[in-house]
């Protein structure tokens, strides 16, 4: 595993080294080291360093809170802030820019550690997050081409699926699992956002925790529906009850 690389943001020379001598004790890779926000920015910017120790009052026009805000709006670096102060006013103030970590000078190694540790899992998580959203944005947008397939992503892979061949999306708790006759897909997102970004010409929802393809309803008989060869049981919800009877064509 290649090593997280650390740009450190602080004014006073003596401690900036004594930061830098225990992050390389620690494994981690120091890949710049500045006194003040506008140095922290150049550096930032020419390195892109997986995560800013940034020290909260700093030498020049721009203080560490200010500095934080621009790396976070640019370049979306996890921060955390090192300070001597504690008081309220200086927390308030840092909580504004959403750090991932807060460190009261002195510090042990220990709590450097930690810190660096929490922070690069949780930008990591977070950054899962944003990527499974574009994915399902992608979704949409193939859907809305009537391109007749998406993309989904399947073990770090994106696989192209034919929305023909979906059955039915399920919720299960922040995710939704898109199923075909054979496979199942997992994405990040709520049933809200799914049901208005898949459109409704072929899909329609029937319960708060399914939707299923119009075309591959094979039976109905209220409480529920049955799906073609799946044979999958599906609940039908009161309140979509009358919504799926004006989708279907009955004679």
């Amino acid at each position: 595993m290649s090593k997280i690389n650390i740009l450190v943001v602080e004014d006073e020379s003596i401690v900036s080294k004594d930061i830098q001598y225990s992050l390389n004790k620690l494994g981690y890779n120091v890949v710049g080291a500045a006194s003040s926000g506008d140095k922290a920015l150049e550096i930032a910017r020419t390195e892109s360093p997986d995560l800013v120790l940034m020290d909260i009052m700093l030498k020049g026009t721009m203080n560490g809170i200010e500095t934080a805000e621009i790396i976070k709006a640019e370049l979306a670096i996890p921060i955390v802030f090192l300070t001597a102060y504690a008081d309220e006013s200086t927390l308030s103030k840092a909580k504004i820019t959403e750090p991932y970590g807060y460190i009261i000078k002195p510090f042990k190694e220990i709590d450097l550690h930690t810190s660096i540790e929490m922070a690069i899992y949780k930008h990591g998580k977070e950054q899962e997050v944003v990527r499974e959203r574009n994915l399902l944005y992608s979704i949409v947008e193939n859907k809305e081409s009537s391109s007749g397939f998406i993309f989904v992503k399947s073990n770090s892979r994106l696989v192209k699926l034919n929305t023909s061949d979906i059955f039915y999306i399920e919720a299960l708790k922040d995710y939704v699992v898109i199923h075909t006759i054979d496979t199942r897909f997992t994405i990040h997102s709520t049933m809200k956002d799914i049901e208005l970004k898949m459109g409704p010409a072929e899909f329609v929802r029937v319960h708060r925790s399914f939707i299923v393809r119009l075309d591959k309803i094979a039976t109905i008989e209220f409480p529920n529906l049955t799906l073609e060869n799946d044979k999958k049981t599906i609940p039908i919800g009161g309140s979509f009850r009358d919504d799926l009877n004006n989708r279907i064509k009955t004679v």
